[in-house]
């Protein structure tokens, strides 16, 4: 395999609506769409990543933990991150019409999720305990063993959301998503995949790895690292709905500032 060829690639400056994540994914995705980079290809180390965008390095980990999501990278320890075969691609979500309305509400509820969350792992960072971690990881290990039982995993993802709110030291935020239960996820209410269970196990799969980025986060005590990694995990979710949605053709959507993405 021949070497990549260096990328010229341009600094970006704060925007609007997207964000500098989401702009080094685009740029990035385009590069493959276009063969820039190809299968195969490792893509440069994080460093020379943010020296070329002119970005931090919780941006750079934010645009690679999106591009592994959608299944366009992967890591090898210790050798870095590598494109995958464009056929590799995330799931698609299937919403029915008269889902629409439900799916319109928990927009909104997502972006309030958002809000709350993000800031209760930085919290949950800085202020966890040994308890409280190997409970973290009880939880996220019976989502994993839960996958193929949608109806458990539910639960145990809900678990996950409020374990890590616990974990913040502040009742306020556990009381809070409480009351949004048991509308805290949007899949508890709205059935995107119908009779695709091949699309839904690789749905949880792709949660798994969200939760045990946050977990990890959590457990090294980097605040940073958890608030960006549980806003990159709930954008995925809204953004998730909102194209499931926008293959209905709605119409008024809720937000449209571009959180993350604009999951």
């Amino acid at each position: 395999m021949s070497d990549p060829q260096p990328l010229v690639l341009p600094r970006l400056r704060e925007p609007r609506r997207v964000s500098l994540a989401e702009q080094v994914v685009r740029d990035l995705a385009a590069r493959m769409a276009q063969g820039e980079l190809r299968p195969g290809d490792q893509l440069p180390t994080e460093r020379a990543l943010m020296q070329r965008y002119g970005v931090s390095r919780t941006v750079v980990r934010e645009a690679m933990s999106s591009l592994r999501a959608a299944g366009r990278l992967a890591t090898q320890q210790g050798r870095g991150a590598f494109v995958l075969d464009p056929a590799a691609q995330a799931p698609t979500y299937h919403l029915h019409p008269s889902e629409a309305g439900d799916a319109e509400d928990v927009l909104k509820l997502m972006e309030i999720r958002i809000a709350l969350e993000s800031e209760a792992a930085s919290l949950a960072a800085r202020r966890r305990d040994a308890a409280g971690l190997a409970e973290l990881q009880r939880i996220a290990d019976a989502f994993g063993d839960s996958v193929a039982d949608p109806a458990r995993s539910t639960v145990h993802d809900q678990a996950f959301h409020l374990c890590v709110s616990e974990l913040s030291g502040n009742g306020y935020f556990g009381a809070m998503l409480g009351g949004l239960s048991p509308r805290l996820l949007p899949r508890a209410r709205i059935d995107l995949f119908k009779d695709d269970e091949v699309a839904r196990l690789a749905y949880l799969q792709t949660l798994q790895v969200e939760h045990a980025n946050i977990l990890e986060a959590i457990r090294r005590a980097d605040a940073e690292a958890a608030r960006a990694a549980m806003r990159l995990h709930l954008s995925n979710s809204r953004e998730r709905l909102r194209a499931a949605l926008d293959r209905l053709g709605g119409q008024g959507l809720a937000g449209g500032e571009g959180d993350l993405y604009d999951n």
